[in-house]
């Protein structure tokens, strides 16, 4: 399908757009999406901002003594530890305070709010100790306990992924994944031991992509709009997204296919298959839009939001047309792939982290100036898009002033309605491709695989 002027029409634009501007009463009302300005968006503001967060790393703020983990300092905890994850402070005294919530892991009885608390510091762990794992060295030594003693399965996996992200040698994380199965019997019904361990064994025998050509040709439900965002393993830099419409054609402007950059970064550094983690690779149901709200326009910018389902997710209302909710274990899923992607375990992981519980997965832009988190520095080729705890982050950029300058979600949106109409209705696909690790695919792979689709289909070598 070819996309022009006369199909992405003007009026369609501002019927998706303009309402989100208009909501935040800061900006100014212009027919222009560039004149639009937001008092969140100047460098004061976002200065400001980041220097609440700084000024919060203290070191009484990190005194267990002062602040044990109880159900009373739950918010404080919470507060603390998104700070930390913001600004990565090297500090010894964080080290300790992290490090000994994470040693709570092998403490029984632990209430709801100590729960929480232990999960998140679980979570910020793992990106502190990724960050530096010499000066978080308590951390990861806490995460071998944990490893080694949690009667949890999902910290044991946790901890596990942890250290073995970081470095642990094979030997060493075969002999201490040997003895997870041994400690838990029934490791393969629990969906954070299974998944884990299955990774991390294919770290050893890793699988072999099938052909990227036979998953462009397929159609997962007819008449469906079929989104791929192709990734590489390194989701420090971009993705790229590519869109075929409900006939099976791929969408292109000008002769080159229509595509927009995605970063699909965990800010915490977790897998995929934990809350707040990477995107999973795998399908997703595109159903509807979330209304931009002022409230939030720092962590999902001016504009919708597009609703991403996982298998097992509530609120889907049909993950197959004219099937409501979601049927159906893990062979129901791999018959939704080509025949030669469904033993493919990578694909598979949007049906586990569905099945352990992730959910609310959105494509959204961001009002946050990446400089707002610190570790977008150690990831220089992602420019100016911003990690997220999950979703799909759009880029949205704001000069000194807060006027908009660039925004790529009223594109998605748009393109997304033009396609399916208002309710907004498909499929979303996740794989990463091999290739250079820190060079984003190139739109010129993606061709060169619907070359090979094509001469397959004529008789022709397909690679």
């Amino acid at each position: 399908m070819r996309l022009d002027a006369s199909t992405l029409r003007v009026d369609r634009l501002n019927r998706l757009v303009l309402p989100a501007l208009l909501a935040i009463s800061s900006w100014a009302a212009a027919p222009a999406i560039a004149q639009t300005t937001v008092a969140q968006a100047t460098a004061a503001s976002r200065e400001e901002q980041r220097q609440q967060q700084v000024r919060q790393v203290r070191p009484e703020n990190y005194d267990v003594a002062r602040f044990p983990v109880s159900e009373a300092n739950v918010s404080h905890w919470r507060n603390i530890l998104w700070t930390t994850a913001i600004v990565e402070p090297q500090a010894d005294y964080v080290a300790e305070a992290i490090a000994h919530i994470v040693s709570l892991t092998g403490q029984p009885g632990l209430s709801n709010g100590q729960r929480q608390t232990v999960d998140m510091a679980m979570q910020i762990g793992t990106q502190l100790y990724f960050s530096n794992p010499s000066q978080y060295a308590a951390v990861g030594q806490q995460f071998l306990q944990t490893a080694e003693r949690s009667p949890n399965p999902e910290w044991v996996a946790m901890a596990l992924s942890a250290l073995v992200k970081t470095g642990m040698p094979p030997e060493q994380r075969q002999q201490i994944s040997d003895r997870i199965r041994q400690r838990f019997a029934n490791w393969q019904e629990n969906v954070y031991l299974y998944s884990t361990l299955r990774e991390i064994a294919e770290l050893d025998r890793p699988s072999v992509m099938p052909p990227l050509q036979d998953l462009l040709e397929w159609t997962i439900a007819p008449g469906q709009l079929q989104m791929y965002v192709l990734c590489r393993s390194n989701r420090g830099v971009l993705c790229q997204t590519v869109l075929k419409d409900g006939n099976g054609e791929f969408v292109r402007q000008g002769g080159q296919l229509w595509s927009v950059p995605l970063l699909l970064r965990s800010l915490h550094e977790l897998s995929w298959n934990f809350t707040r983690g990477q995107t999973p690779q795998g399908i997703y149901r595109i159903e509807g839009t979330r209304p931009a709200d002022p409230a939030t326009f720092r962590a999902y910018g001016a504009f919708s939001l597009v609703k991403l389902f996982l298998p097992y997710e509530a609120g889907v209302q049909e993950f197959l047309p004219g099937q409501p909710g979601w049927t159906g274990g893990v062979a129901a899923y791999q018959s939704l792939l080509p025949p030669s992607w469904r033993n493919y375990a990578p694909v598979q992981q949007s049906y586990w982290a569905g099945r352990a519980g992730r959910s609310l997965f959105r494509i959204h832009g961001s009002g946050e100036d990446p400089g707002f988190f610190t570790n977008n520095s150690r990831y220089p080729t992602a420019g100016e898009w911003n990690p997220t705890i999950g979703c799909l982050s759009a880029l949205e950029r704001y000069d000194a002033a807060g006027r908009l300058q660039q925004a790529d979600m009223p594109t998605i949106l748009n393109t997304l309605s033009t396609l399916s109409g208002e309710r907004l209705q498909g499929y979303l696909v996740v794989v990463d491709v091999p290739g250079d690790a820190n060079t984003p695919v190139q739109l010129n792979e993606i061709e060169a695989a619907l070359a090979g689709r094509s001469q397959m289909a004529s008789g022709q070598p397909g690679r």
